[in-house]
């Protein structure tokens, strides 16, 4: 709910009291706003997970990392506007293949695989549809892949 359905719906009356002109928010001053209540959500969502409820450690490490993804890439929208879509998905293959490296003993493979194509189809979906140059592209990569491989090469 936190992490997807309340967003949502906060982007929707965002979009509804017109203080974003469309939902492709293309304008890095459109974004800002919506990518801040989204970092407060997921900050949230984590604190909760943490302090309430007894999950595995995995989960928590993952939406922590998701969170610092989430404000850094709100951080770096004050100066610049980069792909979100692909600090996700890189964030997502970075975790697969981290958890793959770090149990050699299970079959990754196709997980790596399919991570990757989705990666790359969105990364080229991106420049298809002129939403963003190829370097916003890259350094939306950059952050996703970063942030969460060394969270969990490193501390998982």
């Amino acid at each position: 709910m936190t992490t997807f359905v309340i967003p949502l719906l906060s982007i929707l009356m965002m979009k509804l009291t017109k203080n974003i002109v469309s939902f492709h928010m293309e304008n890095k001053d459109e974004r800002v706003f919506p990518f801040s209540m989204i970092s407060l959500f997921y900050m949230i969502t984590t604190y909760l997970f943490y302090i309430k409820f007894q999950v595995d450690p995995a989960l928590i490490l993952a939406l922590a990392v998701i969170t610092i993804s989430v404000i850094l890439l709100t951080s770096i929208t004050f100066f610049w506007k980069i792909s979100a879509h692909m600090t996700g998905t890189a964030g997502l293959m970075a975790i697969i293949i981290a958890i793959a490296l770090k149990n050699p003993a299970i079959d990754y493979l196709y997980l790596v695989l399919g991570s990757t194509i989705l990666t790359g189809s969105i990364g080229s979906a991106r420049l298809y549809l002129n939403a963003h140059t190829p370097a916003e592209v890259l350094i939306g990569f950059g952050l996703g892949f970063t942030v969460c491989f060394s969270a969990f090469y490193w501390m998982l």
